[in-house]
């Protein structure tokens, strides 16, 4: 891979007369877009000095279909932070294929790990869980806090009927035109139709917020990543998808996120927004979790299988597609 064009890009999106690319390598992890650590010195302009620790995100070989393209996702992070969610700082997008072979944005490097596993076993990560369960909950009132509608944001459909019933009929449709039937999935978008909310408030969900998405360092959070999924919908589905037993990477005792009590994540939340939890409704989207993560595996091993993109991480994926079924039917009282 040549540097220089992307050398030139940097350049003249920092309003320098060079850039130089001192380090540029692809990060682990990423199993829907691939994130390459970048650090790049500028000869004057308003980055020049020490180099920048950056972050290059681009897209993979493939992906799934609800994912978000590179220039979308940049502005959800731009209208993240301007709402001063705690967000890495996006810097530029290049949509032009020559730079860097696909479109990609560079944001600010933030410090510290997302890695679930480790960090629902490895307390030196993350501080005291109490406050970052608050952290995490007041986080998510402060992205919900972006409301419809947006004139950067235009390209999210705003929902018309209840939220949970477009997202059922998304799923549905994806599921027929699967060569593989999958009863307990049929089953749990069953469930779902037969007991959806109706449409309340609709805020912008990031669709992921969950322990893997978020970095911890020894002091605490230090910023949400991942936002390819987000879109307009009903607050109550992030809140359910965090505290999901599929989310807890098994520390089942630890409701939010496995890292800490799920009142403790409300209360950062309802600090923040200035609204209660409708504690009673959060076990539904918490089902819906279960399906569009399944749904969402399943498309993961399609792209190895299909020989778009041969991955072991995507090969294995598939792997956990049972046990959320079993979950959703469990939930559901089918079980």
């Amino acid at each position: 891979m040549t540097t220089a064009a992307l050398a030139d890009f940097l350049a003249k999106a920092a309003s320098a007369r060079s850039a130089r690319i001192e380090r540029l390598e692809r990060l682990s992890g990423g199993a829907i877009q691939e994130n390459w650590r970048l650090d790049v010195a500028f000869s004057d302009g308003p980055f020049a000095g020490s180099p920048l620790a950056a972050v290059l995100r681009c897209d993979s070989a493939s992906g799934v279909t609800t994912s978000h393209g590179r220039a979308q996702e940049f502005a959800l992070f731009e209208a993240a932070f301007e709402a001063r969610v705690q967000v890495p700082e996006p810097l530029w997008l290049c949509t032009d294929p020559a730079v860097f072979g696909r479109a990609f944005f560079v944001m600010r490097r933030i410090a510290g790990s997302a890695a679930g596993h480790m960090l629902v076993k490895d307390r030196c990560h993350g501080a005291d869980r109490v406050r970052l369960a608050e952290q995490l909950g007041a986080e998510l009132a402060r992205i919900h806090s972006i409301r419809p509608p947006r004139r950067d944001l235009d390209f999210l459909s705003e929902p018309d009927a209840p939220p949970a019933l477009q997202t059922i009929a998304l799923h549905r449709a994806w599921l027929d035109r699967h060569a593989t039937p999958h009863p307990a999935l049929e089953w749990g978008l069953r469930w779902l139709e037969r007991h959806a909310p109706p449409r309340g408030a609709i805020v912008l969900c990031h669709r992921d917020f969950r322990t893997g998405n978020y970095m911890v360092d020894e002091s605490g959070l230090t910023g949400i990543l991942d936002w390819e999924f987000a879109g307009w919908g009903d607050p109550l589905e992030d809140i359910g998808w965090f505290c999901a037993k599929c989310w807890r990477f098994g520390a089942w005792e630890r409701e939010a996120g496995g890292i800490g009590a799920r009142e403790d994540f409300y209360r950062g939340y309802e600090r923040v927004s200035g609204r209660a939890v409708e504690r009673s409704r959060v076990p539904y989207w918490e089902v819906m979790a279960h399906v569009t993560w399944a749904l969402i595996a399943l498309q993961q091993a399609d792209r190895h299988l299909s020989g778009q993109e041969p991955s072991l991480l995507l090969a294995l994926t598939a792997h956990i597609v049972p046990e959320l079924e079993y979950e959703v039917l469990h939930m559901t009282g089918a079980a």
